[in-house]
């Protein structure tokens, strides 16, 4: 028997009653743990184990999956994510890439864990605005004004961008991926890791926008400020280059990366974006991520698929 806090990442069905529930643990790590009856009308807990749950638990450690025995709520996210489509799509990409890269079971990713509970707090819970300073006799419609929530698709690449970083991914967005030259740099080459000098750039990279790297800069270090002024077509195309950045990583796709909406006035869609791949125009990121999926699928070369993108850019 043992307690532990928990993020609640992906629930199954098992048998009439019960589910397996699949944990990010604070201590543990990924655990895989049977929760008995609570698809049962009466369950003790059974609200309290839906995706996106920060939990603390008590467990049995069994053979080959651990039982719940023991749920109380830490922060309900569930319900405040649900209740809007497009952090719910977010929520469900940064719950199935943290799943994907704690890829073995116990063993113990504070930093991780951490992250995740950061990144579903920042699409739950409404944050201040910096440098609000309200006039007298007008203090409590100002504070009103001031809190906002993060916007969705900025709160998962900033997730993404860390995420990568804490597995040894994270791209250079400033020097030369290859000669560390500093930059900052105009070619982005998605297999060698990020931007590259005018010496170690060959055929087949990406010219994003210098907007654009500095808005991933500013992701990556926590500027919101920075990031949140960002104009939408340098929000697209910097998610489309973390999108493929991720999944040249992780060597296959997330199924929920192409649901994620990212069709609102501050990504500059309608319904016309959202009618498109992953909401997303025809940026740099998001033809490099189309073509690492097809050369994966054919067979060809990493440089050979950016080389497709950077020709389709073209």
């Amino acid at each position: 028997m043992y307690r532990d806090a928990a993020v609640v990442l992906r629930v199954t069905k098992l048998g009439e009653a019960d589910r397996i529930v699949t944990l990010l643990s604070r201590r543990t790590g990924r655990i895989r743990a049977v929760a008995k009856g609570v698809r049962r009308t009466k369950s003790r807990f059974g609200a309290r184990l839906e995706p996106f749950s920060h939990v603390d638990l008590q467990l049995y450690q069994g053979r080959n999956l651990d039982i719940v025995t023991q749920a109380v709520t830490l922060d309900p996210f569930g319900p405040a994510i649900a209740g809007d489509y497009s952090r719910y799509t977010a929520a469900t990409a940064i719950v199935e890439t943290a799943e994907r890269l704690a890829s073995e079971e116990r063993q113990p990713w504070l930093r991780l864990y951490l992250l995740v509970v950061s990144a579903l707090r920042a699409l739950a819970e409404p944050v201040s605005a910096p440098d609000v300073d309200p006039p007298v006799g007008l203090v409590e419609p100002v504070l009103e004004r001031a809190l906002h929530k993060r916007e969705a698709g900025l709160v998962l690449d900033a997730f993404l961008l860390r995420a990568m970083a804490l597995a040894g991914w994270a791209p250079a967005l400033r020097d030369c991926a290859r000669c560390a030259k500093p930059g900052p740099h105009a070619a982005f080459h998605v297999p060698s890791g990020g931007a590259l000098c005018s010496d170690c750039r060959g055929a087949g990279y990406a010219r994003p926008a210098p907007a654009t790297l500095g808005l991933m800069q500013a992701l990556s270090g926590g500027d919101w400020a920075s990031a949140e002024a960002a104009a939408p077509e340098c929000r697209r195309e910097a998610s489309g280059l973390v999108a493929a950045l991720l999944q040249f990583h992780l060597e296959r796709g997330l199924r929920s990366l192409p649901l994620v909406d990212r069709s609102g006035p501050d990504w500059g869609g309608g319904d016309e974006a959202a009618a498109g791949d992953l909401g997303h125009d025809a940026s740099a990121g998001h033809l490099a991520a189309v073509a690492l999926g097809v050369a994966r699928e054919s067979g060809t070369t990493g440089q050979d698929a950016t080389t497709g993108a950077s020709e389709a850019r073209s």
